[in-house]
């Protein structure tokens, strides 16, 4: 087993239709406007953007995010990582009653030397971080849809 591979499945209950949802989500320099722990997000171009992260833990995860697939009537929008984190990322939307059921997935690699030194000690708590991170990602949609 690769102790820094990681993968992470969420699933969010959000209170707005899939096409409101959608266009919120796209519009990834707005994250740390409703994101606590996406704490800054730098467009590079119109497909690419450097995004800076950090959860509880005293550390920062920066990496570059390229659209892979963005597909408004699919409900899916998908980014290839590089950096602290190799990988991908995707949202996919489904109508859920009169709001919308999101699901996250990531499957990483972490490059980042000093979790790679401690990936077999560090893996229950960096999973934890990760935890504590989508909880109040969905906390925060939630919350700007609500008011937007």
């Amino acid at each position: 087993m690769d102790w820094s591979h990681y993968r992470f499945r969420s699933v969010w209950d959000l209170p707005a239709p899939p096409a409101d949802v959608y266009v919120v989500l796209e519009r990834a320099e707005e994250y740390p406007r409703w994101w606590p722990q996406v704490r800054e997000v730098t467009r590079l171009d119109g497909r690419s953007g450097e995004i800076r992260v950090r959860s509880a833990l005293p550390y920062d995860l920066t990496f570059t995010g390229r659209e892979v697939r963005r597909d408004p009537e699919g409900g899916v929008l998908e980014i290839a990582m590089s950096g602290d984190l190799e990988g991908w990322a995707r949202w996919s939307l489904t109508a859920a009653g009169r709001g919308t059921r999101a699901r996250y997935e990531q499957e990483v690699e972490v490059t980042k030397p000093l979790l790679r030194r401690l990936a077999v000690p560090g893996r229950p708590v960096f999973r934890a971080n990760h935890a504590l991170m989508m909880r109040a990602g969905r906390r925060g949609l939630r919350a700007y849809l609500e008011t937007d």
